[in-house]
């Protein structure tokens, strides 16, 4: 039985015993927030600005940095926030001078930039702790190894693939509570890049989905086994396989529970794991 096999059969035992807690593998700051009033951002602006590239948490307005101070570098561009709230209004009846009361919202757009984009202003000396991160030999082959390998950006609170520009994001290697941790994330995502045209060209990456579609929910096992197949070969896999199996056990949920697709996910991320590692098999066939 090869390391593909073995982990497979190890995770497939684990969703037999139940439900397994998952953990989240990094530590989270407070979410971006902006740097003079120290306010989180929220709703969809917190989503918007946790998809930047960028390591630091502030934000400010091009007005905010030029106060303090600050420049924004040449060619830097912004990205769009939103602000809104209820307005109380009243309204006068033309007929008999009734007053009615309501509410209407204001919505406003504002334009900010990254701390990381701007200079003359020092970070704030409370910025998020770090780990001790010790790099694995092993596991750094198979990252090196990849071909065609997408550029990997560090920074932020959050890990995921863009298909639409080819590119990774990873929070700072020190963010993870271990660097086993830190490397069954970034495998993860190099399954999810492997989806691309340029690479194998796998439909849940293809495809544009919805989270927790039937494809998005699939293609989230294929990344989850792939990498759990990746720390196998890098020989990480008991300190990561549990919260693995966590994982592909709330997507299969999704899924109401189907083990076949789990078998299939295991089969298109064996492939995924062959090409990361740049082996190749003459009788390889699209899955």
């Amino acid at each position: 039985m090869n390391i593909y096999e073995q982990v497979t059969t190890r995770i497939m035992e684990l969703l037999e015993t139940g439900t397994i807690p998952w953990k989240k593998l990094w530590i989270s700051s407070d979410g971006p927030k902006n740097l003079i009033s120290k306010k989180p951002y929220r709703g969809i602006n917190q989503f918007l600005l946790n998809c930047s590239p960028y390591s630091s948490s502030y934000w400010l307005t091009y007005r905010q940095a030029a106060e303090r101070g600050g420049q924004v570098r040449g060619g830097e561009k912004s990205t769009p926030v939103v602000f809104w709230k209820w307005l109380d209004c009243k309204v006068v009846s033309e007929d008999d001078d009734n007053e009615a009361t309501g509410k209407v919202p204001l919505l406003r757009y504002y334009n900010v930039f990254n701390l990381d984009q701007i200079d003359g202003i020092e970070p704030p000396t409370e910025d998020q702790p770090t780990n001790p991160f010790s790099p694995i030999d092993q596991a750094e082959e198979v990252i090196r190894s990849m071909p065609y390998r997408p550029l990997i950006q560090y920074g932020g609170d959050r890990a995921f693939y863009s298909p639409s520009v080819d590119y990774i994001k990873l929070p700072n290697k020190g963010a993870f509570k271990s660097p086993e941790e830190y490397y069954s994330t970034a495998f993860h995502e190099l399954v999810h890049a492997t989806g691309n045209a340029n690479r194998l060209g796998r439909k849940g990456i293809l495809e544009p989905s919805y989270f927790g579609s039937h494809d998005y929910s699939q293609e989230e096992l294929v990344a989850e086994f792939g990498a759990s197949m990746l720390c196998g070969h890098a020989g990480i896999e008991q300190q990561t396989i549990d919260n693995s199996a966590a994982y592909i056990q709330g997507w299969l949920k999704v899924l109401k529970s189907d083990k076949k697709l789990a078998i299939v996910a295991a089969g298109q991320a064996q492939r995924a794991a062959d090409f990361i590692l740049n082996i190749h098999s003459p009788n390889d066939e699209q899955t």
